[in-house]
């Protein structure tokens, strides 16, 4: 599983560093960089609650199939339309919604199934070495991507990483989860409830789930306007965007790599807090630097600061919930925390108009500062994990 998921995310970074290129050079405007983030993302606002309640009744590897093929399919033809030169800022912005909806009934089902591979104790290790597996493809992704959009063209970018997907099918079929879906006769509607009720009877499940919020609402632009840096700050290109990437998926290994080899440990909840304090202060740092290779060593640090934070809280989730209700409850998990991309994309988008990616994401850093203090001091449900 781990080698499929490797492979097909080296194919999603890939696209990934050519759309936001190629949506930045057709359209020249930050906003709707902003914008295609926020409609892959939105999706899973929408539709995830419904992808956790079938990741709880049916098979999860069959659902993570058919959300691998659609994947598939939109790679493909995003790859024909460039490759034909018919391609525009809609038709990416389309697709990129679409992918959203099928990741919106595939997260839920991958991060339930994850923990049906490993026993309990195993847990923590598991979900930093899948981190890790995301995270190395952050950094080969934008390498390949790089050389591949410089030297062969985007549509070979959307193309390669169609093929990835393969890999994950295949190890779909291979492997043998300890998990068989319960049939029940109960509405979509009435499982949703019970998911929501579990949540609520657990004292620090809500405070975790608006933390993963809020991390990746305030934190996450920072990459997604990495091209917006690379262009405006510093005057570069595709290159140095690739480098920038490269720098942010190191650092994210890095911090899976400590995380994992940490384990399971005392006061996790105030450790993550405290990720989140020192998160802040590297976006700040980021954000007002206009010396490249400090600007490179701050993306490093955060991205593994975060990564550690998001691993920490993740594990802390998937320990409190029981494995009848793990679809339901990593389905409201992933909402918050994928959720927070596309709004936060899509509000710094529009700021940037106004002001500047800088000063906005500056702002950015010192309110995720601000949110671990509370947390730490005055709202403490967390801090005592």
């Amino acid at each position: 599983m781990w080698i499929g998921a490797c492979t097909s995310s080296i194919g999603t970074w890939m696209q990934m560093m050519a759309q936001s290129w190629l949506v930045l050079q057709l359209s020249g405007s930050p906003f709707k960089l902003g914008l295609d983030s926020f409609l892959s993302g939105i999706p899973i606002v929408l539709f995830s609650l419904f992808g956790g309640v079938f990741a709880d009744r049916t098979a999860r590897q069959k659902i993570l199939i058919g959300s691998q093929v659609v994947q598939l399919t939109c790679a493909f033809l995003l790859a024909a339309l460039f490759a034909t030169r018919v391609v525009e800022v809609w038709h990416i912005l389309t697709l990129s919604f679409i992918v959203g909806t099928a990741q919106s009934f595939g997260g839920p089902a991958y991060q339930a199934l994850i923990p049906s591979l490993v026993k309990t104790e195993d847990l923590p290790n598991a979900i930093a070495l899948n981190s890790i597996q995301f995270n190395v493809a952050r950094v080969l992704g934008p390498m390949f991507g790089g050389l591949a959009l410089t030297n062969l063209g985007a549509s070979w970018c959307f193309s390669l990483n169609g093929l990835s997907f393969v890999a994950v099918v295949i190890s779909l079929l291979v492997i043998r989860p300890h998990f068989s879906p319960s049939k029940t006769g109960e509405s979509v509607l009435t499982s949703m409830k019970q998911g929501f009720a579990f949540i609520r009877k657990q004292g620090t499940m809500e405070s975790l789930i608006l933390l993963a919020f809020s991390m990746t609402f305030l934190a996450f632009p920072v990459v997604v306007f990495l091209p917006v840096f690379a262009r405006d700050v510093f005057h570069g290109g595709p290159n140095l965007y690739t480098i920038m990437l490269v720098c942010s998926g190191g650092g994210s290994i890095c911090g899976a790599l400590v995380v994992a080899g940490f384990g399971k440990y005392k006061h996790q909840g105030r450790a993550a807090l405290l990720m989140l304090v020192a998160l802040g202060a590297l976006v700040t740092g980021f954000a007002l630097s206009r010396w490249l290779v400090l600007s490179c060593i701050l993306i490093f640090l955060s991205g593994g600061t975060l990564l550690a934070a998001f691993v920490t809280i993740s594990s802390l989730v998937q320990m409190i919930t029981s494995n009848e209700m793990r679809g339901r409850v990593m389905s409201v998990y992933n909402v918050a925390f994928r959720g927070g991309m596309p709004f936060g994309s899509l509000i710094v988008g529009a700021l940037v108009k106004e002001f500047s990616a800088p000063v906005v994401l500056m702002y950015n850093g010192i309110l995720l500062g601000i949110l671990g203090l509370f947390y730490l001091v005055v709202q403490r449900k967390v801090a005592t994990l």
